[in-house]
């Protein structure tokens, strides 16, 4: 069983002398300073010049080069897309850092792939919110915060894991409560979740699309039932916030039925294979060294790709029904 951390289990007066700054002021490194501040610390923001930190300014942080807010903290948040955070954080962040500094990351990428090794006299940990920034300060403001894991990589002060967890509590973490695992297992299921679940589920729309299309459903018919009326992400909604289970009772009885009596057809052999393959290219380390290539050169395989998927018949027809849709509703 996972070992689950909650609000009880974090002391915020550890924090209380500390020097926090947030780096990167995107949408992730806004909400978490603004939420660390509501809690009441005091949070410098680094972030080079640019409209992230005029917001930063405007949002009354005081805001300073990444290597000053780095140099001047005990606690680091790094807040960075993980493709840009390591070459950062080795010219800008690593050599302000001293020992009994905390860093802490919101991703365990790059960590658990070697792109970055802090050095052996500061204390490593997670917090990655299961979340999307916008939601991590929500839930902050409505009190009941976000799901989220923490990690510990390398305690040298002894007291690494109570100070994450306190970091944590002060985020709006721990309300949910927030589950320990390793930075490689965060790293690994994220990636997971990104190139095997959410593929295959782009890969299922795509055939029942040109499966429809073949005997004779309009293409604009065909996306607005299956997914462009918003029915299916209602459900995963209610997956998230009740159960995959307990969400099927709110579903007439033909359709608890339809899904549950054809749900084994689909449980293929080679979609296994493809996951298990998948996983394998992860752990290996094949996919992050494929990844830092492709950022290197600018992502060049990245466009090619999306310009592929951009042509596929049914994004037309998605975008000439909303476009129809809107302007029936402002004609309304």
């Amino acid at each position: 069983m996972a070992v689950i951390y909650h609000d009880a289990d974090a002391d915020l007066g550890l924090l209380i002398n500390s020097t926090l700054a947030v780096i990167g002021y995107g949408n992730m490194g806004r909400s978490v300073a603004l939420n660390l501040r509501d809690s009441a610390f005091p949070v410098l923001v680094g972030n080079r010049p640019d409209p992230y930190a005029d917001r930063a300014y405007s949002d009354g942080f005081e805001v300073l080069s990444i290597e000053e807010a780095a140099a001047r903290a005990d606690v680091v948040l790094l807040m960075l897309p993980d493709e840009i955070a390591a070459p950062l954080y080795v010219e800008q962040v690593a050599p302000g850092m001293r020992p009994g500094d905390l860093l802490i990351f919101a991703s365990g990428y790059n960590v658990a792939f070697g792109f970055v090794e802090p050095p052996p006299f500061v204390d490593v940990g997670l917090i990655a919110p299961q979340a999307v920034g916008q939601r991590v300060r929500e839930g902050y403001i409505e009190g009941g915060g976000f799901p989220s894991f923490v990690a510990v990589e390398q305690d040298a002060s002894g007291q690494a894991w109570a100070r994450v967890l306190a970091v944590a509590k002060a985020l709006g973490a721990l309300h949910q409560g927030a589950v320990e695992l390793t930075f490689r297992q965060e790293a690994e299921l994220d990636l997971f979740a990104q190139q095997a679940l959410l593929a295959a589920v782009h890969s299922a729309l795509q055939t029942a699309l040109e499966v429809l299309t073949r005997e004779g459903f309009s293409p604009e018919a065909i996306a607005l039932s299956q997914y462009l009326s918003g029915e299916l992400g209602y459900v995963i909604t209610k997956w998230a916030e009740i159960g995959v289970l307990p969400s099927l009772v709110l579903h007439p009885r033909i359709a608890q039925y339809g899904t549950l009596s054809r749900v084994e057809r689909f449980k293929d052999v080679k979609l296994r294979q493809q996951m298990e393959n998948v996983l394998d290219t992860i752990r290996t380390g094949a996919f992050a060294q494929e990844w830092a290539a492709e950022a290197a050169d600018g992502y060049p395989r990245l466009e090619i790709l999306r310009r592929r998927y951009e042509k596929l018949p049914i994004w037309e027809a998605e975008r000439l029904l909303r476009r129809d849709i809107s302007e029936d509703a402002s004609d309304g």
